[in-house]
């Protein structure tokens, strides 16, 4: 599936991805290919994906919204920390 990560300033990702996780407002959520539509919001926490043949990457996120349809999943947050903050 392909995952797009986005914040007001900058595109932080793009790409096929074989999983995703989210922290969602009501708790963490994975999404998978073929997974059926959605839209809703995030909490502050991990997001994780996983590429093909890759480690997983993580990043930390202060909150936003998901939307998956048709095997694309698009994420729009509000802030990203970096390791010092």
């Amino acid at each position: 599936m392909f995952l797009e990560i986005v914040t007001p300033d900058e595109k932080v990702f793009e790409g096929e991805v074989l999983s995703a996780s989210f922290p969602g407002s009501d708790g963490s959520f994975q999404i998978l290919n073929n997974h059926a539509p959605m839209v809703t919001t995030l909490g502050k926490g991990d997001i994780r994906y996983q590429e093909e043949k890759k480690d997983e990457i993580h990043i930390l996120v202060e909150g936003g919204v998901v939307e998956v349809l048709n095997n694309k999943v698009n994420v729009l947050v509000e802030k990203i920390f970096d390791d010092n903050e």
